[in-house]
């Protein structure tokens, strides 16, 4: 048995669970945008973090890595109940299909899992919508949670895209309103570097739980 699960998020750089192969690649009709709500982890209900989730659309390539795990039922549903407890925020699954670099026309998995958020802000209480880039940029650039900062979760998805070759145009500028706001240089990842811009703000320690990863 085997189950295969999109990363497109701090997944792609943190995955925190036992895989048994990691392919770089994209699905289709969806892009990543940074609608969601973090209460919990980079963010406080007072104060809620902005973290990524995907949203369809025609035409869209979203470029991140699919994870493999194999073996018994149980040792799935382990992976499972790890994701599930971890990405909280995503209130639905989706299936698509995987494509690996350089081979786009074919999938190379199918039925690959990926976890998504209905985008209504009525019935989805983490669901926030979009908003202008410079308020969503300050929203981010000043909220903070138990697993750290906003901002450094921006900047390592930023990073960890880069990192495999495929950056997407609208994190980089996000990330680059994000500096502004900061007033720190374009392409700082530093989190030491960044908390000493905001002196108010501060990272918190992590609480013991079952799983202290953000989403």
């Amino acid at each position: 048995m085997e189950l295969w699960v999109f990363a497109y998020g701090s997944l792609v750089w943190n995955p925190g669970f036992d895989f048994d192969e990691r392919i770089i690649g994209c699905i289709k009709d969806y892009r990543r945008v940074f609608d969601l709500a973090c209460f919990d982890h980079r963010g406080t209900p007072d104060k809620p973090a902005r973290t990524c989730t995907l949203e369809a659309k025609e035409g869209a390539v979203c470029w991140g890595a699919a994870y493999c795990v194999r073996g018994a039922a149980e040792r799935l549903e382990e992976a499972m109940q790890y994701l599930r407890r971890r990405e909280c925020e995503y209130d639905n699954m989706a299936i698509v299909d995987f494509y690996k670099e350089g081979e786009t026309l074919k999938p190379a998995v199918t039925g690959v899992q990926v976890f998504v958020s209905t985008p209504d802000p009525v019935g989805n209480k983490y669901y926030l919508g979009p908003a202008p880039l410079e308020e969503m940029a300050m929203q981010i650039a000043t909220a903070t949670g138990p697993c750290g900062n906003n901002r450094d979760y921006l900047f390592l998805l930023e990073k960890a895209l880069s990192d495999i070759g495929h950056e997407d145009d609208y994190i980089t500028a996000l990330a680059k309103e994000v500096r502004k706001c900061l007033q720190i240089p374009q392409g700082s990842i530093s989190p030491s570097h960044i908390s000493r811009q905001i002196p108010s703000l501060h990272l918190f320690s992590l609480p013991e739980a079952p799983v202290a990863v953000d989403s």
